[in-house]
């Protein structure tokens, strides 16, 4: 079983910075691509940057030029550095993973991972 968690999320002023990381864990598996997402009170969930194994990276438009997303780290990480934040990045951050399994019969499945979250809040 493949498990994600997030961590790095808390209270920040506008125009500060914050750094989320996401830890994959489990056996036999690889990873595929990661993204973060986020989803803020009322509305819903969506992208915010991605990188894929070969280390594509993409980034939604609100977050451009503000927010830096790493590559699959090879301790199976992700970090999220943020920077000048601002009160609409008020939200629950996610981590997405598209990960694979190679069975013992030679197949390999696909799945689809997502953490519980960490709340990332700008206020002053």
């Amino acid at each position: 079983q493949v498990q994600l968690v997030e961590s790095g999320g808390g209270l920040v002023q506008p125009g500060g910075s914050l750094r989320l990381s996401c830890a994959a864990s489990g056996s036999s598996f690889g990873i595929n691509a990661v993204g973060w997402y986020r989803q803020a009170p009322g509305k819903q969930r969506e992208l915010v940057a991605s990188v894929t194994a070969g280390g594509g990276k993409n980034y939604a438009h609100f977050v451009k030029g503000r927010f830096i997303i790493s590559g699959i780290n090879a301790n199976l990480t992700v970090d999220l550095q943020m920077s000048r934040l601002e009160p609409e990045d008020t939200a629950v951050y996610y981590c997405n993973a598209d990960i694979y399994i190679d069975s013992n019969l030679g197949m390999r499945n696909y799945l689809e991972v997502w953490g519980q979250g960490t709340l990332v809040t700008v206020s002053s």
